[in-house]
């Protein structure tokens, strides 16, 4: 084995001699500034001799191998990950499908498996997904998810901090990019909601600052130790209308209904609260770029003031996160008309589109974009593929996550329906077919948004 190395090494050496990348990252194993062959070298050293030197874990999953040596050569070939686009999904509800899969093998069910166009079994959906060109996954966080309703369990609010762990080290060992999206609160955040979580509920505006910190920091430090580093951290999930509402009656209680005639008491505790979690993220991780993620893209005047607010009140961030769901925002010029004023307003951050979808198979939403994108496999493909193109006519946009791609309740359903299933409801907008466990070719379009 130790010949066979040191022979594909020699040979990565002989190729790779000549280039040489100017930025320093984890990549900079060696710490002289450059990312160049002789921090190949120096984790093939590490390896051959043991692995003890962490400095060579490249790829922060908490160990040393020969993936450490693909991203540094990822990166002299490719240059600074940060600059390159980043494709995937969120894959937040993956570990749960694999325990049910199992599970029904217990009830002879030997078909609940995810399986590609050709209906050949994924053995592991992460490495399958980057070999399709993916290069980076998402996940999502809640404080306590054991204090969700019964409704939203049954939705998919089950993410606590091992699960995350879990999933971000598949995501790191698999060489691809991790993002971390804090919903800092124990079920769904959206514009709708953004509840704090039950044992937050009774701190003052000054003691939930402190408590924001301490735990980002705190579960920051513990997906390091995990080797789950995060590449990219959300600091709250489409927080348009601000985060930790107070209770009923309180002045934080409706903070949507107060941002709207923008109130300077309640942009002060929004900004003081990311600014605390932005904190947290730049001791712990200070390689990790951070997202501020909104969802108004019909109303790019909420877009703009949201983000002229951080702006004014120091608000430490890198990238405007956005959702885009054309059954919920319009079609794709309502996207364009957005991203044009958002990247002319904004130029020095970068933009991702960190939830999208569209279904195969059923409606889903308010708006009826058949007549553009029909409900099939086509339709979903062309989806894709217009949807790339358009934000591949803006040099900011760097980033592009399917929301819940690995919805697959293929084998869990019928008589054991009650036993087996994951979801209470079939989200039809996913990447897999419920019916057959078959990808759809949308999966396979993804990866041309890299390309």
């Amino acid at each position: 084995m130790t010949k066979a190395l040191r022979y594909i090494f020699t040979a990565l050496t002989l190729a790779l001699a000549s280039v040489n990348a100017l930025a320093v990252t984890h990549a900079d194993v060696n710490g002289d500034g450059e990312v160049n062959i002789s921090d190949v070298n120096t984790v093939i050293n590490c390896i051959l001799n043991g692995g003890t030197d962490m400095n060579a874990d490249a790829n922060g999953d908490g160990e040393v191998n020969i993936s450490d040596v693909n991203v540094i050569i990822d990166y002299i070939i490719l240059g600074d990950p940060d600059e390159r686009p980043v494709v995937g999904g969120d894959i937040s509800m993956l570990t749960k499908y694999e325990a049910h899969q199992l599970m029904a093998l217990s009830y002879g069910v030997n078909t609940a498996y995810y399986r590609d166009v050709n209906n050949q079994r994924i053995n592991d959906v992460i490495t399958w997904v980057k070999q399709q060109g993916w290069n980076a996954a998402r996940v999502r966080l809640f404080v306590n998810p054991e204090n969700a309703s019964s409704e939203h369990k049954g939705q998919g609010v089950i993410q606590n901090l091992d699960t995350v762990k879990v999933l971000g080290r598949r995501i790191k060992a698999a060489g691809m990019r991790f993002m971390l999206d804090f919903h800092y609160s124990d079920t769904w955040a959206d514009p709708s909601a953004q509840t704090t979580p039950a044992d937050w509920a009774n701190l003052n505006d000054e003691e939930l600052t402190d408590k924001i910190y301490e735990y980002t920091r705190d579960c920051l430090r513990e997906l390091k130790a995990a080797g789950a580093t995060p590449d990219y951290i959300q600091t709250g999930n489409e927080i348009s209308y601000g985060m930790l509402w107070g209770p009923a009656g309180t002045p934080q209680s409706q903070l949507k209904q107060c941002f709207t005639n923008s109130p300077d008491a309640n942009w002060t505790r929004f900004a003081n609260l990311l600014i605390a979690a932005g904190k947290a993220c730049r001791e712990e991780c200070p390689d990790a770029k951070i997202i501020l993620h909104t969802e108004r893209v019909p109303r790019v005047n909420v877009l703009v003031n949201f983000y002229n607010q951080m702006k004014n009140r120091g608000v430490d961030y890198d990238i405007i996160g956005l959702s885009y769901y054309p059954y919920y925002h319009g079609l794709l010029p309502q996207l364009s008309t957005a991203l044009d004023i958002v990247t002319n307003s904004f130029p020095n951050k970068k933009i991702m589109i960190v939830e999208t979808g569209y279904s195969y198979k059923y409606s889903v939403g308010d708006i009826d974009c058949t007549s553009t994108w029909p409900l099939t496999y086509e339709g979903q493909r062309k989806f894709t593929a217009d949807l790339i193109t358009t934000l591949k006519g803006f040099s900011q946009v760097k980033g592009l996550f399917w929301w819940f791609p690995e919805a697959n309740e293929y084998g869990l359903g019928g008589s054991l329906w009650s036993i087996l299933h994951v979801n209470d409801a079939w989200y039809n907008a996913g990447l897999w077919d419920h019916a057959t466990g078959k990808a759809t070719s949308a999966l396979y379009e993804l990866k041309y948004f890299v390309q």
